[in-house]
């Protein structure tokens, strides 16, 4: 059988062969749908964009039903077993693992690029004591359009990896003096001795000791913890960095507009509305009198870090988060509310109303936890989301550069507002 699917019109009694591709339709084939000469054609209408695809992309794969996550074609699992941030960030980019000797030019021009220039962090010293470091995070990066005004040269390839390597390299830098800034300390300079995720913890918790020394457990956890939120497909922020990308403007104005999205509750807050939960629960045994308030629907009483708007299975990010929170733990001594969280991992996954709900542990259940026992505050949780998901949004904005079929976004509408109306001058209304 031919792949196509006919549409009878019948309002006109016309058919409509449209060819299928890759499981999709398109949207501008539906155009020629008309009830009349004057017919704008039809249009699809998807609020939320829940069955609508915008781009074709090679970077990452999700199947949600079956808990599967892959990285230009490598299961998560595998990479953050065996993986590093940057080697993980050289593949989302690139398409391939880089050999010994890429690995170490990677690694070298990214630490090529760690320093701030003075200037930025006057810049920062301009917030408020108490300014949110993810408002201070997303500010600085747009700034950092003003520093490199070369960036707007987005169609010459050097430019781009020029940028690419000044964004992966200064983002940790950025995040870590948003911490400092918050905490009163001064800030730190990249120690460009150490590994990507060493150097960033030197950044965060130096004190006046001559040379940082770095755990190496925690160091392994953060790059586990990066790699795990490097890209996911097209989410809210990663959609936004391509909408925007898609006008052309350069890449820290369209990174500082995906970090923006990222800022939300319902996207990288979400593990701190998690700690939120448990903390409200407040012990074990009140955990099944949460879960009996959480299915008799009281508004007060949300499942958070549970189900996944692409997730129907067990999210596979959960599986390895919950392996290197028993490490960091070993650091760290047990965060208090590791206990309640698990007591409601346990309850809910017996549970037939949350097995038949497909309401499963996601990544942000078990993340939210780590950090906080590292020692971060919950509003540097987006920030620490954000650093590792900058290569995902990268490798997504060249993607969208290079594909001839992409335009500037321009979604449309369906107006429910009044139609012409005769003014009415201000002296005659009543």
């Amino acid at each position: 059988m031919a792949d196509t699917l006919t549409i009878t019109d019948n309002r006109t009694g016309k058919k409509y062969d449209l060819p299928i591709q890759d499981g999709t339709i398109r949207a501008m084939d539906l155009r020629q749908i008309k009830a009349g000469p004057d017919d704008f054609g039809l249009m699809t209408y998807d609020p939320a964009f829940m069955n609508t695809a915008n781009c074709r992309s090679k970077i990452t794969f999700i199947d949600g039903d079956k808990g599967i996550l892959l990285y230009r074609g490598y299961p998560i699992e595998q990479l953050a077993e065996e993986s590093d941030y940057l080697e993980t960030a050289y593949l989302i980019l690139f398409g391939e693992l880089p050999t010994t000797a890429q690995q170490k030019g990677w690694t070298d021009r990214i630490r090529m690029h760690t320093m701030l220039h003075e200037n930025v962090k006057k810049f920062m010293e301009g917030f408020r004591y108490d300014a949110h470091p993810m408002g201070i995070f997303l500010s600085t990066v747009g700034a950092l359009s003003t520093f490199y005004p070369d960036a707007r040269q987005i169609f010459d390839k050097e430019s781009r990896l020029r940028q690419t390597h000044r964004l992966i390299a200064k983002v940790p830098s950025i995040a870590a003096y948003a911490y400092r800034h918050i905490v009163g300390r001064p800030y730190v300079y990249p120690d460009n001795d150490l590994s990507f995720t060493g150097n960033f913890l030197n950044m965060l918790f130096r004190l006046t000791e001559p040379k940082f020394e770095v755990n190496s457990v925690l160091a392994r956890a953060l790059d586990v913890l990066f790699i795990l939120h490097a890209d996911h497909e097209q989410n809210c922020s990663t959609s936004t960095m391509r909408n925007i990308g898609s006008s052309h403007v350069d890449p820290y104005s369209a990174l500082s507009g995906a970090a923006a999205a990222l800022y939300g509750p319902l996207h990288g807050g979400a593990n701190e509305e998690v700690l939120r939960m448990l903390s409200e629960i407040g012990s074990v045994s009140k955990v099944p009198d949460f879960i009996k308030r959480v299915k008799s629907g009281e508004s007060n009483s949300r499942l958070m870090g549970f189900g996944h708007r692409v997730y129907k299975s067990y999210d596979p990010r959960a599986k390895v988060i919950k392996k290197i929170a028993d490490l960091v733990f070993t650091v760290t001594g047990k965060n208090p509310l590791l206990e309640i969280a698990l007591e409601l991992e346990r309850i809910a996954l017996q549970d037939d109303y949350f097995i038949t709900r497909k309401l499963y542990p996601n990544v942000d259940f078990y993340s939210g936890l780590i950090y906080q026992a590292m020692g971060f505050p919950v509003e540097m949780f987006p920030v620490l989301f954000a650093i590792p998901r900058t290569v995902g949004w990268l490798a997504q904005w060249e993607e969208m550069l290079n594909d001839p079929e992409q335009k500037i976004a321009r979604p449309r509408q369906i107006y429910t507002g009044a139609r012409t109306r005769a003014y009415v001058p201000r002296n005659r209304r009543e």
